[in-house]
């Protein structure tokens, strides 16, 4: 198989049919063209940095645009674990969170579905909130209300 060349030509002026004409002569044919525009400050503003959200249970700080704990949908989270730890379907914890008065991120009502597709993130948060003291706390309570 014959090596292939590659150059990235930086413009200074619009690419017109002769510099085609030119190019394409000396063997070279486009497989790329890349476009780029100035946009108003005011449009700038508007346009998120990126399309992604935080995982649930963080967001994003005003003041350092680092991640950091939401502390509603921290709770949210705890509970849903307490509740799984306990076994529960997730029809009762959807309702469990609802009479707590947490709503998804979309301001709906916690549901079977919403509830089993938070299992990626509780499996993705469970070891750090089986290790906070809050936790520990928590299954005391568990134990004891048990008993």
């Amino acid at each position: 198989m014959a090596k292939v060349e590659r150059i990235r030509q930086v413009l200074s002026s619009p690419f017109g049919a002769d510099d085609l004409k030119t190019q394409t002569e000396q063997g070279w044919r486009i497989v790329a063209i890349e476009w780029e525009r100035e946009i108003p400050e005011i449009a700038t503003e508007t346009i998120p940095a990126s399309a992604e959200e935080p995982p649930f249970g963080l967001r994003v700080s005003e003041e350092t645009n680092h991640l950091e704990v939401n502390p509603t949908e921290r709770e949210a989270l705890f509970t849903m674990m307490e509740l799984t730890v306990q076994e529960g379907p997730y029809s009762r914890i959807a309702e469990e969170l609802n009479r707590r008065g947490f709503r998804t991120r979309q301001g709906r009502r916690w549901g079977p579905v919403s509830v089993f597709q938070m299992l990626p993130r509780l499996i993705e948060v469970g070891p750090r909130i089986f290790s906070t003291d809050e936790w520990q706390e928590r299954r005391r309570k568990l134990k004891a209300a048990g008993q």
